[in-house]
């Protein structure tokens, strides 16, 4: 580091999504060796942000500590060296720093230069086809290899380390929930099937002896490899049934859980991460919803509805929903369009009816998240449903008499059926949104402004769409 160039350091920055401290770093002429050198009053005066000083600091030290520590490593080893030259000494020393790098470059692993398809698949924030995914992973696999000097063998730490640097570069990758592990399992079955036919690497015999595979085993005893091959099978199989009762014992746990008045919320969050893995495999194979559902009766909760998305976006919904209904409800109400709407017309004439704040702006914000449709020019019939039947297959709401505080009724609706009963409109509109994302339903476009205006506040993309 202390030889980059002002662009490396720039480049560097934007890998960690810190690209708003360009400009400045930029102008300042600050290299690598600059970097190192700054201090916390010099980072004062870069950076503005708070949330940028200490993600920066932070980077600098580790990357100091591992130096500091490489130093120390050194002078361990060449005073090992002398104390002990048979223990440290040759291939012992070498395998010794060869582990040391191996754990080395994690620290400062940067995403490899994608081919030009690729780039402009990333570049549209498309979510890329299954060619496509197959062309990242292999590009993925070449890069770590390069890293890792040939080995073929990355531990868990720097698959998830080079796994979390291609979400936080593209987060849209991860849209199908639980991607970091599909992205990983990808990867590491790309990894096998690079090993498969290598027969002459030391490292890959060494791994296949010790996982039963005999060395300078003849591909000529098909005998030997058949019965070793079941046998493989057979581990595999009990492997996989093990796993299975395990799950299957959890599920029947929050089944007879979610039958109780009184629920162990702890464990029930405990088992909900748990089985979150076949829960989106269910999902991603378009698994009945009634199935899942019966696996699964917590999604019916919308606390829990609520922990899953933020599970798979690292979004609260719940306390995004609450923030844009308190500050766009007042400029959605003053639009035009909605002026003679029968809900706006509903809303004045039970205003008149109250005077205490708490109620006037709980009836305003439901007023304005039933107004959305009519504001982006959709269909309100499949965002909720007044006062009337559900008719919608799509996630919607159910309102009956939305500014009778005494009376008033949300639920959400599911293929024309109940999901759950909601408080009030800002966990109504939080459910909705969660449910398209959680349930990975396709939004139906006659509804599709409406929502990519709320997911593109909920979170919160730099270029937000805006009220018309």
């Amino acid at each position: 580091m202390e030889s980059w160039s002002v662009e490396q350091v720039c480049n560097w920055l934007k890998q960690r999504n810190l690209g708003e401290l360009v400009p400045k770093f930029r102008e300042e002429e600050v290299n690598g060796a600059a970097l190192l050198a700054l201090n916390d009053r010099m980072v004062q005066q870069l950076v503005r942000k708070i949330g940028h000083q200490a993600v920066l600091m932070d980077l600098i030290k580790k990357y100091q500590q591992q130096k500091s520590g490489l130093e120390s490593l050194s002078y361990c080893c060449e005073t090992a060296s002398q104390k002990f030259p048979e223990v440290v000494s040759g291939k012992n020393l070498k395998s010794f720093f060869a582990r040391h790098k191996t754990l080395q470059w994690t620290s400062s692993y940067a995403l490899p230069d994608f081919p030009y398809d690729v780039k402009c698949i990333l570049a549209e924030k498309k979510c890329p086809d299954h060619s496509m995914r197959i062309r990242i992973i292999e590009f993925l696999q070449a890069d770590m290899t390069k890293y890792l000097e040939g080995s073929l063998y990355p531990n868990s730490q720097q698959y998830n380390i080079v796994v979390n640097a291609l979400l936080q570069a593209y987060p849209f990758l991860d849209e199908d929930g639980n991607g970091f592990l599909l992205w990983k399992r990808a990867l590491k079955d790309r990894f096998k099937y690079v090993r498969r036919p290598i027969e002459d690497d030391e490292q890959v015999l060494r791994n296949k002896c010790k996982f039963g595979h005999r060395r300078g085993q003849s591909r000529k005893s098909s005998f030997a490899e058949n019965k070793h091959d079941d046998v493989q099978r057979q581990v595999e199989e009990e492997r996989a049934h093990l796993k299975g009762s395990a799950m299957d014992s959890h599920i029947k746990w929050l089944n007879q859980e979610y039958m109780k008045t009184q629920r162990n919320w702890e464990e029930v969050d405990n088992r909900m991460n748990v089985t979150i893995e076949i829960r989106r495999k269910m999902i991603s194979d378009k698994a009945p919803l009634k199935d899942i559902l019966r696996l699964f009766p917590f999604l019916r909760c919308p606390y829990q509805l609520f922990r899953e998305f933020q599970l798979l976006t690292h979004t609260d919904i719940y306390k995004r929903t609450v923030e844009i209904l308190e500050i766009y409800s007042e400029n959605i109400l003053s639009l035009y369009v909605v002026r003679n709407n029968p809900i706006n017309i509903m809303l004045q004439e039970n205003l008149k009816q109250h005077t205490e704040e708490d109620v006037l702006k709980c009836m305003k914000m439901t007023a304005a998240c039933l107004l959305l449709p009519e504001v982006f020019g959709d269909d309100s019939s499949l965002f909720a449903a007044v006062n009337e039947e559900v008719k919608a297959v799509t996630p919607v709401l159910e309102v009956k008499n939305p500014f009778n505080m005494n009376s008033c009724e949300f639920a959400l609706y599911i293929e024309r059926e109940e999901l759950a009963q909601l408080d009030d409109c800002t966990m109504a509109l939080a459910s909705l949104v969660a449910a398209f994302h959680v349930f990975d339903i396709p939004c139906p476009k006659r509804i599709r402004r409406t929502l990519n205006f709320l997911e593109s506040l909920v979170f919160e993309v730099r270029n937000p769409a805006s009220l018309p």
